[in-house]
């Protein structure tokens, strides 16, 4: 993950599979805890249906903040995996 841009938000690594997902989720949460209200997802090239899990987590802990976290730029496949699991209206999302 890169460094918090101005304006609360983080953008996602290249890459978000299971090897991954820990680190990210862990990432991610800190940037969420230190106030970030926003993830970009446009970097993310290469996931599986581990970066759901982690984005759904994500938003869970800015809901537990008192916030909704927008994301951003996710990747048409990811969007079609969403929908294909049933969780793309758990998933607050803008392209």
């Amino acid at each position: 993950m890169s460094t918090p841009a101005t304006g609360g938000r983080f953008q996602t690594a290249a890459t978000l599979t299971h090897e991954s997902a820990k680190a990210a989720l862990d990432a991610g949460l800190s940037r969420i805890a230190a106030g970030a209200t926003e993830v970009d997802c446009a970097p993310l090239t290469q996931f599986d249906s581990s970066a759901l899990a982690v984005l759904l987590a994500w938003q869970r802990a800015a809901s537990a903040r008192g916030a909704a976290l927008g994301v951003f730029n996710l990747p048409s496949g990811l969007v079609s995996l969403a929908r294909a699991y049933g969780v793309d209206t758990l998933l607050t999302f803008r392209h």
